[in-house]
């Protein structure tokens, strides 16, 4: 069909349309007499681009978007725009310190804050694939709301910022990234929000979460020893993890790093290891297993 009928089917200008022709996001055959010919598929390819655009994502994301059948990256830009979000909120909480009188000075320490808090998580984005970037990069991004006020708060955030910029991501196998894409495809911002808050109460009350889940944790120690588990691609996923954060210098560079930029990671790991103590002291057998 010709442009000004898909014009109207689209509910786009003709101008909108030869933009995104332009830009390759989609191409029309040509007829014989110049006219661009749009076929069905490319109208409904419009109509998409059209609510993309909406959400004020860019054509080079709509573009990749468009050819990610796993739809991995449409939930990369999900926790995008949820990081976006919360940087803007901090900017206003900014704005609203300097209009009731402020120092310029003092605000732009906070200011600084946010862009570092803003490098760190999208590199982390970029460093590790799918659903554990998107989950790693919301996980710290809570503890990155502080100012360097300190040199070796500032050592530290170059440190990160180096380890990032150096390691090369993390890279799975075809068949285990598709197999991670598929379990983690109704898996969003909402739901990994979610799974953080309850490991943040399970580690602040670890008395009360190895009462109330005793026997799910012996269940899990049966599931980790059998063969079926030691065969299974989440296994290889995490052997591979684990791999990378060993030899990678994320658990020797990056963790230590964070906790001396950030006084609130710091207090969560100290927490964590009272956890982890705990865990190990009820569960032995569980020491060989842990991912």
């Amino acid at each position: 069909m010709l442009i000004n009928e898909v014009s109207k089917i689209a509910g786009l200008t003709k101008k909108a349309i030869e933009y995104y022709v332009e830009r390759e996001l989609l191409y029309p055959s040509i007829l014989e007499n110049g006219y661009r010919d749009f076929s069905k598929a490319q109208v409904e390819q419009l109509q998409k681009i059209s609510i993309l655009r909406k959400l004020g994502i860019s054509t080079e994301d709509i573009k990749a978007l468009l050819s990610d059948e796993s739809k991995s990256y449409l939930q990369t830009l999900s926790v995008q725009k949820e990081l976006n979000i919360q940087r803007e909120q901090a900017k206003k909480s900014i704005l609203d310190k300097l209009a009731s009188g402020k120092d310029y000075s003092e605000i732009s320490v906070e200011l600084q804050m946010v862009e570092n808090s803003k490098t760190i998580t999208e590199k982390l984005l970029e460093a590790f694939p799918g659903y554990y970037g998107r989950f790693i990069c919301l996980h710290f991004a809570r503890f990155l709301n502080e100012p360097i006020k300190t040199s070796s708060q500032q050592l530290a955030y170059k440190k990160i910022i180096s380890f990032l910029d150096n390691t090369p991501p993390l890279k799975l196998p075809e068949d285990l990234q598709e197999y991670l894409n598929e379990c983690t495809k109704n898996i969003g911002t909402v739901q990994i929000k979610e799974i953080i808050e309850n490991t943040k109460k399970s580690i602040e009350n670890p008395d009360d979460f190895l009462s109330n889940n005793k026997e799910t944790l012996k269940q899990y120690l049966i599931y980790k020893q059998s063969d079926e588990y030691k065969n299974s691609p989440s296994h290889k996923i995490m052997s591979l993890m684990k791999d990378f954060n060993n030899v990678s210098g994320y658990n020797d560079v990056f963790i230590p790093a964070l906790r001396e930029l950030s006084s609130s990671y710091d207090k969560y790991y100290k927490q964590l290891e009272i956890a982890n103590e705990k865990l190990l002291n009820e569960y032995p057998d569980i020491e060989n297993l842990i991912d």
